[in-house]
């Protein structure tokens, strides 16, 4: 079938890529951001308290995945597209790179083989001793079948109307109709766990992960281990605390009416509430209005709830609730100055049901900030509906999500996202999305993205005078960019300004598995309207791109009807690229001034314009401000028409200093 060969072919092309960290030479730990050696990302992305250490790069007796870039394997969803496959008995070793008491351990475990998931062992043990035993769960993660997917490897097609690109045809249509290979499509594989040591150990100790005898896991993949110093639990006094009002710190007993007490208490008597060291359960959403929630710290205060199923669905299409903080609907006014900070949300989301409010933040909040929150298992870490203004999202990690890691949907104004890390998400990892109102005015700045599974590391569709500066994304894994530029979904059009400024792009630009081409690492596309606003991409580096480093595409159907123009680009660095640098399939013009591209795969542009192919040249200008050096002039007026829709992939070099 296509994609088979596809894969086979893109498996073999990557296994040739170069490796841009060094293993671990004599136990020396080799420390990294975004699987690339941290020199090469310096002041790009968030600035965390974690060390991250790739699990290919430390000592053991495993077998390293990868590299692979081919969508639905375990090596394509690892960060940095490598990780190492132990079996019962063989372990991956660690040297801490820094004092630590405490480590994150991404992983992967086989699904249960009708589905549901599994639980395995994984003991951790620090310079041979000190043995705790964690406990992975595949219960999240093994998704398989076509949007918005299915928890059931033997499921047939969820849309039998479809196009499959693996044979090419419309099921429904073909007769006899095709038959796909079960497990179809699976994906989103990995999760992730935290761990406290127990007491804080030395730079220079080892951290060996050993799957013991016995395990009920065939195999666990290891993907990387990140490992920190966490500060005591922070105490706050002068507030309503939580426990005085019946919150049960073990879990066992429901918190939500309690939490609701101490939240009533706390706006009358003007305080904040605090939420002791413990685990709360809370099995519903707490609504939010003028109050400060604090905990002793994300590793400490954890507020965990079980999905439950409605008898009756809510108004807003809702079949399941969970736990989540939410502030009023924009409907009813919303909700303004909410403070939330210090705690970990624990969901208990395993499937997509995109009418679910089941998120851990939701609901619209104006002059209010989000700080230092571990969210993790709910279907989207951050969702606003607006209008809602001033809002401020800083210093949160955000994993393993069934959806976005945060979406700013509709008429959300003046309000920052920076310094968050957000890994391991089913959609997009940030987006602004201008349904029916215009998101404007906002700014997301030095977050870091990871392994975006499906979609994009920050998507923007629609909005005015927005901003996305100093992010860092990588190893997006199909069907989306490191960026996109969107006019899709009904959003409002672009208007005003956007700058893209200062970005780091790794190892981005996917295989689009529909159009069966490669994708930028940025990407715009122009489905439902132009894009014509003041446009402006700067500073950006994209770096060891998979196919382009620049997209700009009007689908087929629409090329005669929608145009991309007037874009700039500036002061730019592209290392390294399997295709081109940039590949236009849309009208439309853009500018180019001091964009350096080195070690680029095909043809340096790759210019189709809108498919008339008319003897003038094509419908897409690129007019050169100077500064490109050679890569750009043999393809100027009269704007060459250099149409290949699949060049042949060229890996290129690990990247390096400029």
């Amino acid at each position: 079938m296509a994609r088979r060969t596809f894969g086979t072919v893109l498996a073999a092309v990557v296994t040739l890529l170069a490796v841009a960290v060094p293993a671990s030479a004599a136990g020396r730990p080799v420390v990294t951001r975004a699987a690339l050696d941290p020199a090469l990302v310096a002041g790009r992305g968030a600035n965390v308290g974690f060390l991250e250490q790739e699990a290919e790069n430390a000592r053991t007796d495993g077998v390293v995945i990868g590299p692979d870039r081919s969508a639905y394997t375990l090596p394509s969803e690892a960060s940095g597209r490598r990780a190492v496959k132990v079996t019962p008995g063989q372990y991956v070793e660690f040297t801490l790179p820094a004092a630590a008491n405490a480590i994150t351990v991404r992983y992967s475990v086989p699904d249960a083989p009708r589905g549901g998931g599994i639980t395995a062992p994984l003991d951790v043990t620090v310079n041979g001793a000190h043995r705790q035993r964690m406990t992975l769960t595949s219960q999240y993660s093994w998704l398989y079948n076509q949007y918005p997917f299915s928890n059931d490897p033997d499921a047939g097609l969820l849309h039998p109307d479809w196009w499959i690109t693996e044979c090419s045809c419309v099921p429904a249509a073909t007769t006899p109709a095709p038959v796909v290979e079960k497990p179809f499509r699976p994906s989103h594989f990995y999760d992730e766990q935290r761990l406290l040591l127990g007491r804080s150990y030395r730079a220079g100790d080892k951290v060996r992960l050993t799957v013991p005898a016995g395990s009920a896991a065939a195999w666990t993949v290891l993907d990387l281990l990140d490992s920190e110093l966490v500060a005591p639990p922070r105490f706050v006094p002068f507030a309503a605390n939580a426990l005085l009002f019946g919150a049960d710190p073990t879990g066992r007993r429901d918190s939500a009416d309690a939490l609701d007490r101490a939240i009533s208490f706390a706006r009358r008597a003007h305080l904040a509430v605090y939420l002791p060291p413990g685990t709360y359960q809370v099995n519903r959403h707490i609504v939010v209005d003028d109050v400060t929630i604090e905990g002793a710290g994300s590793w400490y205060t954890i507020v965990k709830g079980h999905e439950v199923a409605l008898g009756t669905p809510d108004p807003d299409g809702s079949v399941h609730t969970g736990v989540g903080f939410y502030g009023k609907p924009a409907s009813a006014g919303g909700s303004h100055h909410v403070h939330l900070s210090g705690f970990a949300i624990e969901g208990d989301v395993r499937e997509r049901v995109d009418t679910d409010q089941v998120n851990a933040i939701g609901g619209a909040l104006s002059d209010s900030t989000v700080d230092s929150l571990y969210l993790h298992h709910t279907k989207v870490g951050l969702w606003f509906d607006g209008p809602m203004r001033g809002t401020k999202i800083t210093d949160n990690v955000i994993a393993d999500q069934v959806a976005d890691g945060l979406n700013f949907h509709t008429g959300v104004t003046d309000s920052v996202v920076a310094n968050n890390f957000v890994r391991n998400t089913g959609d997009d990892g940030l987006a602004l999305w201008s349904e029916k109102t215009q998101d404007a005015r906002n700014t997301f700045d030095h977050n870091t993205v990871q392994t975006p599974v499906l979609a994009n590391g920050i998507a923007l569709y629609g909005g005015v005078d927005n901003t996305v500066s100093g992010n860092l994304i990588a190893d997006p894994i199909r069907e989306g960019s490191a960026i996109q530029v969107g006019s899709r979904f009904g959003a409002e059009p672009f208007a005003g300004t956007l700058r893209i400024k200062d970005n780091t792009t790794v190892r981005a630009g996917t295989f689009e598995l529909n159009w069966k081409i490669g994708l930028g690492a940025i990407w715009f596309y122009a489905l439902e309207k132009d894009i014509a606003a003041d446009v402006s991409v700067t500073g950006d580096h994209f770096l060891d791109t998979t196919y382009n480093a620049i997209m700009l595409v009007s689908d087929f159907p629409v090329k005669d009807k929608y145009s991309i123009t007037g874009l700039k680009f500036a002061d730019l660095r592209v290392d390294g690229t399997g295709t081109s640098v940039l590949s236009a399939r849309s009208a439309g013009s853009a500018s180019f001034r001091n964009v350096e591209a080195r070690n680029v795969g095909a043809v340096a542009v790759n210019n189709c314009g809108s498919f008339t192919f008319p003897p003038t040249g094509s419908e897409f200008a690129l007019t050169d401000l100077g500064g490109n050096g050679s890569w750009l002039a043999p393809w100027l007026l009269p704007n060459t028409i250099t149409c290949d829709d699949r060049p042949p992939v060229v890996p290129p070099p690990a990247p390096s200093g400029w």
